[in-house]
C-alpha cells in the first residue's frame, strides 16, 4: 500500500487497509512476522520484562511491536545512519527501557506545528532519552502517527497531544499497529 504524506491524495485515511511493517505480537500470537534488520522490535515477556531486539522477538514473547532504529544500546547512543529523515525535525515517538527492563518510558515529541512545537531530530531525541537514564531505547515511528491517547474511568478516549497529518493539527493519521498500556488508576495506586 502507498504511503502518501500530503494532501490532496494523502493515504491512508480512516478505514483503508493499512499495512503492518515488522513483527507484532499480542498476548503471545504473531500478527505480522519479522521483517529485515531494518525493523527493530520492542519485546515484552509473560514476566512483564521488555527488551528491544534487532528485528525478532524470541519464543515466548507476549507482546511485541516492531519501531525503526535503535536509538541506545547500552545506555551509550547508537550509529545512526546518513539518511535525511534522521537529520529532519519530525513528531516522533520512542520507547525506552531501564537497565532492569521493568521501567518503560513512552516518549511523545510534537512537531510540524508553527509556535507550539517544531519536533526533534533522531539525535535530539536520543539525547533526551539518554538524560532519562534509559538503558536502551527504539524510534517506534513520528510524523502523523505520532499520537498518545488515554482512556477515562468509563472509557471514553482522548488525545494528550497534538498529532498533525497532512499538515492540519490534531488530525490522526490511520495506522495499523499501536502499544496499549493498562495501568491502574493513580488513586488506587496512592492507597496504604
Amino acid at each position: 500500500y502507498p504511503f502518501r504524506e500530503y494532501p490532496p491524495d494523502s493515504y491512508p485515511k480512516s478505514g483503508d487497509p493499512v499495512k503492518v511493517e515488522g513483527q507484532v505480537i499480542s498476548e503471545g500470537k504473531s500478527y505480522a512476522p519479522p521483517k529485515s534488520k531494518n525493523y527493530s522490535v520492542l519485546c515484552i515477556s509473560k514476566l512483564l520484562q521488555a527488551q528491544i531486539y534487532q528485528n525478532r522477538c524470541p519464543l515466548g514473547t507476549s507482546e511485541g511491536l516492531a519501531g525503526r532504529e535503535i536509538l541506545l544500546k547500552e545506555g551509550k547512543p547508537a550509529v545512526l545512519g546518513d539518511s535525511t529523515d534522521e537529520k529532519l525535525l519530525y513528531p516522533r515517538t520512542a520507547v525506552a527501557i531501564d537497565k532492569s527492563g521493568k521501567t518503560l518510558w513512552l516518549i511523545i515529541v510534537d512537531g510540524r506545528q508553527r509556535f507550539y512545537s517544531e519536533g526533534v531530530t533522531l539525535a535530539e531525541l536520543t539525547k533526551i532519552i539518554q538524560e532519562l537514564g534509559a538503558d536502551s531505547a527504539l524510534n517506534l515511528d513520528g510524523g502523523g502517527s505520532t499520537t498518545l491517547v488515554v482512556a477515562n474511568k468509563k472509557n471514553k478516549l482522548r488525545v494528550l497531544n497534538s498529532p498533525i497529518q497532512t499538515r492540519i493539527p490534531t488530525r490522526q493519521r490511520a495506522i495499523a499497529n499501536h502499544l496499549g498500556i493498562y495501568a491502574l488508576p493513580v488513586e488506587m495506586l496512592n492507597r496504604e
